[in-house]
């Protein structure tokens, strides 16, 4: 684990964030349609935001999740730079979430996670659901930010 790591939660703009998006695997989950619109409106309206950042400043991570602090979390976005994965960057981003949100003895956490990365998740104990409801009639062209 990267000691020169730091995690805090903070707000980022619109622009840091489509940056950060350029150096991860989470720049192919967005729809095109009005996605720099919709993605100013996410970094500043989001629950928890918690941004990891190495020793030059960098964004290295980003978690942002909507909770109730009182008994759940949901993880919209988990993603990590490519050259910084597999040193614990996502995990330190999942436990600071789980804390911040309440605690894992109050907190359930849910997410909706791509094929690749559920090994990931059921490494950190996470189970898959199958009495999920969606209501899904958006708008959504395939895209990956670059």
């Amino acid at each position: 684990m990267n000691d020169l790591i730091k995690i805090n939660e903070e707000r980022i703009s619109a622009e840091e964030y489509i940056d950060f998006l350029k150096r991860t695997d989470l720049g192919a989950q967005y729809p095109k349609e009005r996605f720099e619109k919709r993605i100013a409106k996410l970094v500043t309206t989001v629950s928890l935001s918690l941004v990891a950042r190495n020793e030059n400043g960098l964004i290295v991570g980003v978690l942002f999740g909507l909770t109730d602090y009182a008994y759940w979390l949901y993880v919209t976005d988990l993603g990590v730079d490519r050259m910084y994965e597999r040193q614990g960057v996502g995990s330190r981003l999942m436990k600071t979430a789980h804390e911040k949100a309440g605690g894992e003895k109050d907190i359930a956490v849910y997410l909706i996670a791509n094929e690749n990365a559920i090994p990931f998740y059921e490494k950190l104990g996470m189970k898959k659901a199958e009495d999920v409801m969606q209501y899904n009639h958006i708008e959504w062209t395939e895209f990956t930010v670059k």
